[in-house]
């Protein structure tokens, strides 16, 4: 299968020379997403729950574009710039993975694009 690339509207437009994701042999990368309104395009206010929620809505209208769900995720990065919110971004983070959580690494970084407080990537398969 060749390389396609998958954009949904009813996420953020990307704020560089990239994809939302791209679905090549079954697998989908969904690029790094912070927690920006889909309409504006602007970062969203809130703390790290508030961020981390936006992200999974984003995050999911982009999955639905490749006819994908939640439960296809097989591995996550989440950046953060404090960890120390780790305990309030995991709280959120659980809600949409009740079941059969994917792996998951954890990363604090000194900025994010646009302020954000989190990032996170996906990977999903079919």
């Amino acid at each position: 299968m060749a390389k396609k690339i998958i954009n949904s509207p009813q996420a953020p437009k990307v704020i560089g020379p990239y994809s939302q994701a791209v679905e090549n042999d079954g697998f989908l990368f969904i690029s790094g997403a912070v927690p920006l309104d889909p309409v504006t395009g602007d970062l969203i206010s809130g703390d790290v729950k508030t961020q981390t929620e936006r992200i999974f809505e984003n995050v999911t209208n982009i999955l639905k574009a490749a006819s994908m769900e939640l439960k296809h995720v097989l591995k996550t990065t989440v950046y953060m710039t404090d960890l120390t919110y780790f305990a309030e971004m995991n709280e959120a983070y659980g809600r949409f993975f009740k079941d059969n959580p994917p792996a998951r690494t954890t990363i604090q970084v000194a900025a994010l694009p646009k302020g954000a407080m989190i990032e996170i990537e996906f990977i999903a398969k079919k």
